[in-house]
């Protein structure tokens, strides 16, 4: 056998092995350019459109990769009606940039169709002053509120920013919707510098979730109430950095923000998980003193006295993270560190572009 004729049996068969093999919902992403007019691919989207509610989002939670028999497609054709759609947990935008790599690999109209549903229903669902809520059209409690929790809002905002900006992979879509897109980012930003909370005149950090009247702070479940957030807030500021032309609004937002950051950094400590057979989760999280690990920030800080917060189903606010029980201590992220590439490289770097 030639070593070409072995070459092209290799490629023939990695082509086919990637075709072929099993895709989590997790990894659709992730996958080679190539891959998205496979038949796997195409199984995958099928699946999304079956998910798909006729309000057209998706529901959350839910590994949609998985091959589904009779019945449970049965059972998808009867909750079309349902009220679930939501952008929390990665929903309805993610599904929404699957659909369209598959479409511009395949050109099968369905995706299309199943691509400009969902992106209408995005638009359908953000508030007349920029922000969107987690569900929509169920506005129940706090489903109402204006989301940055797990940077559903950014997600969205990201997503929008995209097809306005014609990248490759939403070049189908009409210059009516691709209009409607720049407006809708651009009503999301006024309300990104509405929400920051403002204390003694300084700009500070976002809560998760506003209120989408007063757009004051506001509570979610009853261990996320009203603060300032060391995580979602990260996310808010990435998207504002990369603002083409940012207006001296947005620069003074991501300086403020910044500044608290910096400001509000925990250093000297570290979070770690300990095996413990007799918890919940099988471990223990405890905070443990280690100077070799670089800053973390709280997932909340109390609004007043910028002290980290931590709150179990109680509703409790406890400063210290042990205080708080087991499930909710080792079920939650209290603590993160993604901040700390935005001080290091993202904010300096971001300065270089646009000094002031």
């Amino acid at each position: 056998m030639t070593k070409r004729v072995l070459a092209l049996l290799i490629i023939l068969f990695g082509s086919f092995h990637l075709a072929s093999a099993e895709v989590h919902w997790k990894d659709a992403l992730r996958q080679p350019a190539v891959w998205y007019s496979s038949t796997e691919a195409i199984r995958i989207a099928d699946n999304l459109l079956l998910y798909q509610r006729e309000s057209g989002g998706w529901p959350k939670n839910i590994d949609m990769a998985l091959s589904l028999s009779d019945t449970e497609t049965a059972k998808l054709h009867s909750q079309k009606h349902d009220t679930d759609s939501t952008i929390d947990n990665g929903a309805t935008y993610t599904q929404l940039r699957f659909l369209a790599r598959v479409f511009k690999a395949t050109n099968l109209d369905r995706f299309r169709t199943g691509f400009l549903n969902g992106f209408d229903y995005l638009l359908k669902a953000q508030y007349a002053n920029g922000g969107w809520p987690q569900y929509y059209p169920d506005l129940t409690g706090y489903y109402k509120h204006i989301t940055y929790n797990d940077d559903a809002m950014i997600g969205v905002m990201e997503l929008l920013r995209d097809v306005d900006a014609k990248q490759n992979d939403y070049s189908f879509v009409d210059d009516v919707r691709r209009d409607k897109a720049r407006t809708a980012v651009q009503k999301g930003i006024a309300c990104i510098l509405k929400t920051q909370i403002v204390i003694d005149g300084k700009r500070t950090a976002w809560c998760a979730q506003h209120d989408e009247i007063t757009l004051a702070p506001a509570k979610a479940r009853t261990y996320e109430l009203p603060s300032l957030s060391g995580g979602e807030s990260v996310g808010i500021v990435r998207f504002l950095m990369s603002i083409e032309k940012p207006s001296t609004e947005v620069i003074a937002a991501i300086d403020g923000a910044v500044a608290w950051f910096d400001k509000s950094k925990l250093t000297g400590i570290n979070w770690v998980a300990k095996p413990d057979p007799s918890k919940l989760h099988g471990f223990d999280r405890v905070v443990v003193n280690d100077a070799s690990v670089g800053p973390l920030w709280a997932r909340f800080y109390d609004i007043s006295s910028n002290r980290p917060i931590f709150v179990g189903r109680d509703g409790v606010v406890k400063y210290d993270v042990a205080q708080i029980e087991d499930e909710r201590r080792n079920g939650y992220s209290w603590y993160v560190n993604s901040a700390a590439g935005l001080l290091s490289t993202e904010y300096p770097g971001w300065l270089k572009h646009h000094p002031h």
